[in-house]
């Protein structure tokens, strides 16, 4: 049986309480019990058998020594189908916001990301397979659990799934670092929106610029011309959330 691990105090937790399903909870022998009572009562909840066990032994299960004194096992990150994720978006009457990212390889970024994602109420965020990170121990971490509340779908053909989300309504949004775009703050993103997110260092490729239905900057004040993707995702989701009221 495959199993995932997943560390940190947010991230424990929203595991226990997320879809995936948990099997062994440990936690530090020497740890303070009052500190972690919530998580134990979660465990509880679900059946998770309780271990405890030395600081050095729960270094060695994370491969890290940030997990706070808590370890969860759980099955691996159940993935969707792009189909599957419209489908589900169609019944539920909502309007759409997806994300998709084009080539973010840094674990921390996309933890942040999805962090974001989950904030805004994301229909669901599509991920390559190919020149991207996945979901991780870290990725997982760096977003506080929100990946655990997520629909998130890794897609062989980027391009065939922007294809997908335009036969499905959506409008399709590129966030751009040059002068190419028009500024986010005078689009209007209050239909259903698919927005997506380039690398830091090269920005969206050019097959995927040529998809976008809009390219949009974000106006810049200051010396520096540009943000991280996290933070650059964060800004364009909540403009969403703004425009929507």
């Amino acid at each position: 049986m495959t199993i995932e691990y997943i560390y940190g105090m947010n991230s424990v937790k929203e595991g226990l309480r997320g879809r995936r399903q948990p099997f062994e909870l440990f936690v530090d022998e020497k740890g303070a019990r009052a500190r972690i009572e919530e998580i134990v009562e979660l465990a509880r909840q679900r059946g998770v058998t309780l271990r405890q066990r030395r600081k050095q032994d729960l270094d060695r299960l994370a491969g890290s020594t940030h997990h706070q004194g808590v370890i969860l096992t759980v099955e691996p990150f159940p993935y969707q189908e792009l189909e599957e994720l419209l489908e589900a978006w169609k019944t539920s009457g909502h309007t759409g916001l997806v994300l998709l990212l084009d080539g973010i390889t840094d674990p921390h970024n996309l933890g942040a990301i999805l962090r974001n994602a989950e904030a805004a109420g994301c229909t669901g965020v599509v991920l390559p397979k190919d020149r991207s990170c996945g979901i991780t121990s870290v990725v997982d971490r760096v977003s506080a659990g929100a990946a655990e509340h997520l629909s998130i779908c890794r897609v062989t053909n980027l391009a065939r799934s922007i294809e997908l989300l335009k036969q499905s309504g959506f409008w399709i949004y590129g966030l751009a670092s040059d002068e190419a775009g028009g500024s986010l703050f005078k689009a209007d993103m209050t239909g259903h929106v698919a927005l997506i997110v380039g690398s830091e260092g090269d920005g969206l490729r050019q097959r995927t610029r040529d998809l976008c239905d809009f390219l949009l900057t974000i106006p810049m004040n200051g010396v520096v011309s540009s943000l991280n993707a996290a933070s650059a995702s964060a800004v364009a989701l909540f403009e969403v959330v703004r425009q929507r009221g």
